[in-house]
């Protein structure tokens, strides 16, 4: 849904906008796995692939990716650690606008995020392909701080954050599912999906 050019969430509109267990914040807390990386224009890069689901693999560089048609996207926020911080408005490139740049496989069913230092998470194609999901540069008509993701931060409104993942930088699809960093049981053993209408929170390692 759209108004005024801003695409509007659909959770915003429930008549109750707060999932099960979760508490709104007028702050933005901030949490990530590991040291926040340093950002150089001149070196970043954004790859998609692998061949063969990705007919020819892509890459961009950072005036490439800044060049890219931009959306604005009026959306909720939920943590897996309760808190949620509502009436954000979010602006850079929708994901969608990638398969204006490759040809992905029907086969693709699923996508991985990889971000900087090794960090990723999983979801399927169809909640990274969301019409409110998209790869955000600004928040609230600022730059991104950089510990909230700077430059580049996906958000995936419908999901909790931690699939929201911080300093994108390649996007991989897959036939299969496989777990992302916090997936995996050595590391918390997140839900695969991570619905917080649901309390998706942790526990099994199936899609909704």
């Amino acid at each position: 849904m759209q108004a005024d050019g801003i695409v509007i969430s659909s959770d915003t509109a429930r008549a109750d906008r707060l999932p099960p267990g979760q508490s709104r914040t007028v702050k933005w807390p901030v949490l990530h796995e590991g040291p926040e990386p340093t950002f150089d224009p001149t070196t970043w890069d954004f790859a998609i692939f692998p061949k063969p689901l990705v007919e020819t693999p892509v890459r961009f560089t950072w005036p490439e990716f800044c060049a890219l048609p931009r959306v604005k996207v009026f959306a909720d926020m939920h943590c897996v650690t309760r808190w949620s911080k509502l009436d954000n408005i979010w602006e850079g490139v929708a994901t969608c606008e990638l398969r204006n740049h490759c040809t992905i496989a029907p086969e693709a069913k699923f996508v991985m995020v990889h971000c900087e230092y090794g960090y990723s998470t999983n979801l399927p194609i169809e909640d990274f392909f969301a019409e409110d999901a998209l790869f955000a540069m600004k928040h609230d008509g600022q730059d991104l701080p950089l510990d909230h993701g700077y430059p580049l931060r996906l958000v995936i409104p419908k999901l909790y954050a931690w699939k929201s993942a911080k300093w994108v930088r390649g996007i991989e699809f897959m036939t299969d599912n496989r777990p992302g960093y916090w997936e995996r049981p050595e590391n918390g053993q997140y839900h695969m999906q991570g619905n917080p209408w649901t309390e998706s929170r942790f526990g099994e390692r199936t899609t909704e």
